[in-house]
């Protein structure tokens, strides 16, 4: 009904309604971005880790730290798991967590801000000094009408530095500083905005532009069974996770750090004493013969680089099966994903299991049909090793069921959310770490 009713109003009306409604939430909450050293985390990859990686290396350097993301919210000690199912939060929602930030004494508080938050303004009532660009691929094209919309939307947090003002904290003023990645070739659409200071991160050997204050390199990248190893400087940093995308968001959180004055040791040892991220990556172990890997990928970059790293990282031998469980996001997230999603399970794994995601009001048979689509154009059958079931608990089941001693069962698309997105803006309670584990225990 909201999103009905929504078609119907100007879009300068409703701009107009979103501005005023950011505008008052910061008058309401008498303006707690002011109070701190606030870090922008945007770019279509590795957001939610490069936010969690400076909210570590900032606690490990002393400070106190407020953190939100897709992945969890934080507050000085305390910490849970984003169950907003919204990636940045409603302006009223983020100025009432910017103020118990305050109230519980937080220096920082790094805040993923996502395209869609910044086309809806939520964005508007924050004073930003550091602005981080991660990456960019096409995604959320639909909600944005084009790829160079999408673009332009990541653009405004950087726009945004010049036109909020320096803050004065502990009798000094905060500079405005751009970190961005160097190694993307989108990298000059987000450097040429006014700052203070700009520092870039990369892989060793490439270019580096002139406008940058310092670049943060890696160097001898090592992906091993255990994690993935890389040099900055004379440190070797030793990550207990995987991927290369990981040394990206790993050099991201470095170089805020480096931007912030704090030592290249300290980013050491916050960064090697990280476990896991939640849903990223992350291994559900309740003693079966099997790997269970639950992660949130739920585009098809995200998902390369995920497989990527599976082969890379040796975690399944080549001579046992890949079982992945997936489906597609509804709600105006990107239809086109859908079939390409198919082709690229059907191209890396075994077997396909079909499954609902986050259908919100769209058909879920839909969903499932145009990604299966995608799966028997990659060369898979209906019921030899392709399977469509709608019950995502179910599809998890029939995906266990399929391992023997020494395959991967990959669950993608949910990763630690707390909720399916289902019709009439109704959200079913999930976790899939837990399903998966109590499926597991369940069949002991």
């Amino acid at each position: 009904m909201k999103q009905t009713i929504k078609k119907f109003i100007p879009r300068k009306i409703l701009d107009n309604y979103h501005k005023s409604l950011a505008l008052g939430s910061k008058l309401a909450y008498l303006n707690p971005s002011q109070k701190m050293i606030v870090i922008g985390v945007t770019g279509t990859n590795g957001k939610s880790t490069t936010v969690f990686m400076i909210a570590r290396i900032l606690e490990e350097a002393g400070y106190r730290v407020g953190a939100t993301s897709t992945a969890l919210f934080k507050i000085g000690d305390k910490e849970w798991l984003n169950d907003k199912k919204m990636t940045m939060l409603g302006r009223n929602e983020l100025q009432k967590i910017l103020r118990d930030m305050v109230s519980a004494g937080c220096q920082y508080a790094v805040i993923e801000t996502s395209s869609e938050g910044i086309k809806q303004y939520r964005h508007l009532g924050v004073n930003y000094d550091v602005a981080v660009f991660t990456n960019l691929t096409p995604e959320h094209l639909e909600a944005h009408g084009s790829f160079e919309n999408y673009k332009k939307a990541k653009e405004e947090l950087f726009a945004k530095l010049k036109y909020d003002g320096h803050k004065e904290i502990g009798g000094k003023k905060i500079d405005k500083i751009i970190v961005a990645n160097t190694d993307d070739e989108h990298i000059k659409d987000f450097i040429k905005y006014q700052a203070d200071a700009k520092y870039g991160f990369g892989l060793k050997g490439k270019s580096q532009d002139g406008e940058l204050k310092a670049k943060v390199e890696a160097d001898n990248i090592v992906l091993g069974e255990q994690g993935v190893s890389f040099d900055v400087y004379d440190f070797k940093i030793n990550l207990k996770l995987f991927g290369q995308f990981n040394v990206y968001n790993a050099l991201s959180a470095i170089t805020v750090a480096q931007s912030q004055g704090i030592d290249i040791s300290i980013c050491k040892s916050a960064l090697e004493k990280i476990e896991n991220i939640p849903g990223r990556m992350e291994f559900i172990n309740e003693g079966q013969n099997f790997k269970v890997l639950v992660d949130y990928a739920p585009e098809p970059e995200s998902l390369r680089q995920l497989y990527d790293s599976i082969n890379k990282h040796n975690l399944v031998d080549h001579s046992r099966k890949i079982i992945h469980v997936l489906g597609s996001c509804g709600g105006g997230r990107d239809r086109a994903r859908r079939p390409v999603l198919g082709r690229l399970a059907a191209s890396h794994s075994d077997y396909v299991v079909i499954t609902n995601e986050d259908p919100y009001d769209d058909d879920p048979q839909e969903i499932m049909k145009e990604v299966a689509e995608g799966a028997q154009a990659g060369g898979k059958e209906i019921n030899k090793n392709l399977f469509k079931i709608l019950d995502r608990r179910e599809a998890i089941k029939k995906a266990m069921s399929l391992a023997v001693a020494g395959d991967l069962v990959l669950l993608t698309g949910k990763g630690c959310e707390q909720a399916i997105a289902v019709k009439g803006g109704q959200k079913i309670p999930w976790d899939e770490r837990q399903v998966a584990r109590e499926i597991l225990a369940a069949a002991k």
